[in-house]
């Protein structure tokens, strides 16, 4: 049968499986989103009609590409936002969602409402607790339930005015599309789909699982992909022991493991499988592959981070498309895109903004510039928007660079503005901290906001549209392959991160 052509015995058995839960677990490589495609097209071949199969992936992309390969009608399919968003419409169209501008600015009509000032406490932490909160189907009185200290019992004000300003505007947020669906599914179960198939099941929530458990409760054909390993969104909610869960709420569960790797060599293989062993908290996929050995991995020990990177650029050749610089962190990228910018070779920055374009470098340097010369008024309008107090607190003290910064820095509260707690004002402050080690490397100011300056105007200049060398986190890098790869930074606080090693599991 041509629907079962080029699969390997365990990719086969997972396309053929009949009825009943199964669990896929796929490792990196392993030809995943071929064994899904391939099982709709087994089904369909099989007299399922294709209107009794959903797939559910996590991005558009994801859900167009398997569509894409599937021949003939298509089944019904999509992100879970998306699909949630359809299943509402069908009991109540007069909704409007709100995308994260909208939130924002509802947000901070609720935190205004209940008496607290928007430029006191960041709303993007706030209505980043809430959606974590949400994606636990933790509603607004049961976070006050449970809310301990200033800030959570400060949200649950907030969460309760952002919910009745949400009402009033007939408007559902992301989260409430999954929240109002398993309401909904609870009410009226869907017996409408026979088989129901999920991508990345690893990178599910709670609310997303409990949609899927309520899909599948009448025939119990529930098809999970995942894999314990690649579980990397755990700070938006994504919980890899939902695979776990699998076992206890789908009695009877089937697990094949696809273990054939189709991308990486075998050198590389066996050095991922020696790093991911030490886990013992999940089941663990044991990585081949038939292409053989390869080339080793080379380990370079840098003196510097300006010694990685010229390590790196020294590595070259002149197709730089073939080479990726990971990273874990986006503070990293600035001495790359220094050090690429001074030898010439072209970058393409990934998912990201260039160093001295990210907001928080801009508002301290416009500080700086208003240390160096009080009548910028450019700087000043920029400081203004800021904040007027902080700026009327602005204080220089100190002749080296790194003294004046500091100096700024405390006076004018700004590393107050961020909440380490929250991923996205953790990776503003790394930012700022990456500052720092570049202030220390010029003694006198001037010539610290000249190197700025030339860096921004060299990267202006040479905006890259032909062969390029890509630099991205490793988190965005997910899926993607190059020929060679540069991980950078691996040391203890930057890789694994030092959030990660204060974490239990």
């Amino acid at each position: 049968m041509s629907i079962l052509a080029d699969l390997n015995p365990a990719q086969q058995e997972a396309v053929r499986f009949g009825e009943g839960p199964l669990l896929i677990l796929a490792g990196a490589g392993s030809g995943k989103t071929r064994v899904l495609t391939h099982r709709v097209a087994y089904l369909i071949s099989q007299g399922v009609a294709p209107e009794e199969i959903i797939l559910l992936t996590f991005t558009n992309k994801a859900s167009e590409e398997m569509l894409r390969r599937i021949t003939g009608t298509k089944p019904t399919g999509g992100t879970f936002h998306s699909f949630c968003a359809r299943l509402l419409r069908r009991n109540n169209p007069d909704f409007v969602i709100f995308d994260e501008a909208d939130q924002l600015d509802t947000i901070k009509q609720a935190m205004i409402a209940v008496g607290m000032d928007p430029r006191a406490v960041k709303p993007a932490s706030v209505l980043h607790t809430i959606s974590q909160a949400k994606n636990e189907l933790i509603g607004p009185q049961e976070y006050a339930d449970y809310a301990r200290g200033d800030f959570q019992k400060m949200v649950v004000r907030v969460y309760l005015a952002y919910q009745q300003l949400l009402k009033k505007y007939k408007a559902l947020d992301f989260d409430d599309l999954l929240i109002e669906a398993v309401k909904l599914l609870r009410e009226q179960p869907e017996k409408r789909w026979r088989y129901v198939l999920v991508d990345e099941y690893q990178d599910t929530n709670k609310a997303q699982y409990e949609i899927t458990k309520l899909l599948a409760k009448k025939y119990q054909n529930l098809t999970a992909v995942g894999d314990f390993s690649q579980s990397i969104y755990s700070w938006r909610g994504a919980d890899y022991r939902n695979l776990l869960l699998l076992k206890q709420d789908f009695p009877g569960l089937k697990t094949i493991n696809l273990e054939q790797n189709y991308r990486s060599t075998q050198i590389i293989l066996d050095a991922a499988n020696k790093v991911i062993s030490k886990n013992k908290n999940h089941p663990i996929l044991k990585l081949w592959t038939a292409k053989g050995g390869g080339e080793k991995i080379e380990l370079y020990e840098a003196d510097s981070e300006t010694d990685e990177a010229k390590y790196v650029i020294s590595q070259m050749k002149n197709n730089y498309s073939d080479y990726a610089v990971l990273y874990r962190t986006n503070a990293q990228s600035r001495v790359f895109e220094e050090a690429f910018l001074h030898a010439g070779v072209p970058y393409v920055l990934v998912g990201g903004t260039r160093f001295y374009e990210r907001k928080e470098i801009k508002d301290v340097v416009c500080y700086l510039r208003l240390v160096m010369n009080p009548e910028d008024d450019v700087a000043r309008k920029r400081a203004e928007k800021i904040g007027k107090g902080r700026l009327a607190k602005l204080e220089a003290t100190g002749n080296k660079t790194i003294e004046i910064l500091d100096s700024v820095l405390k006076s004018t509260g700004y590393i107050e503005l961020f909440n380490p707690d929250d991923e996205e004002d953790l990776a503003r402050l790394e930012n700022i901290k990456e500052l720092r080690s570049v202030a220390m490397e010029f003694p006198k100011l001037p010539e610290f906001l000249e190197n700025i300056a030339l860096t921004e105007r060299e990267a202006n200049r040479r905006r890259s549209s032909g062969s390029a060398v890509t630099l991205m986190t490793l988190h965005a890098a997910k899926g993607l392959e190059f020929k060679n790869v540069f991980m950078v930074g691996m040391e203890e606080g930057l890789f694994p991160h030092s959030r990660a090693l204060m974490e239990p599991e």
